[in-house]
């Protein structure tokens, strides 16, 4: 599951990079556009806007994965083995409620926007909402797997705390 999970954060990360280099294009043409020939894109602002939330609920996929996400370890540092992997669970717990609810939400919203148009696009705002679908799998993936990890003891007593340290504090 491990190696499943990486190859597709990597293909997020493609995804990412993609939908990044794609929002590049479209806001610094629409901008040349505008000031030089007096035009524009009429679709820019909403696409850009778009790959902006896909590219960051992605974004926070691989970052969950990897562990990167911020947090402060101030009072589970303190506490045993038993009492970190407690708070790892329940934490775990919180999270993937937390995932189920984005889903659910996402879920209505999707169907409530079917058949609503954008705007400029006149693309079906349901491909606007689909993202908080696609995170509530993904995140929650991601949580059963680690979450089964800490309940089977495949983690180390460093890894119960899930603090990366800052790179500037080398």
């Amino acid at each position: 599951m491990d190696r499943a999970l990486h190859i597709y954060c990597r293909l997020l990360e493609a995804l990412i990079a993609a939908c990044l280099a794609l929002m590049v294009l479209l806001v610094f043409g629409n901008v040349v556009l505008r000031y030089a020939f007096d035009s524009g894109i009429t679709v820019s602002e909403e696409l850009s806007r778009w790959l902006f939330v896909w590219l960051t609920f992605l974004g926070g996929v691989v970052a969950l994965h990897e562990h990167a996400h911020l947090g402060t370890e101030i009072l589970v540092a303190k506490l045993g083995v038993a009492g970190k992997k407690a708070c790892l669970v329940l934490a775990y717990g919180l999270m993937l409620l937390m995932c189920w609810m984005l889903f659910s939400g996402a879920l209505q919203q999707t169907r409530i926007n079917w058949d609503v148009s954008a705007p400029s696009s006149g693309a079906s705002m349901a491909w606007f909402y689909a993202v908080g679908l696609v995170f509530g799998v993904s995140a929650g993936l991601v949580l059963l797997n680690d979450l089964f990890k800490v309940v089977t003891g495949r983690v180390t007593e460093a890894d119960l705390i899930m603090v990366k340290e800052s790179e500037d504090q080398k």
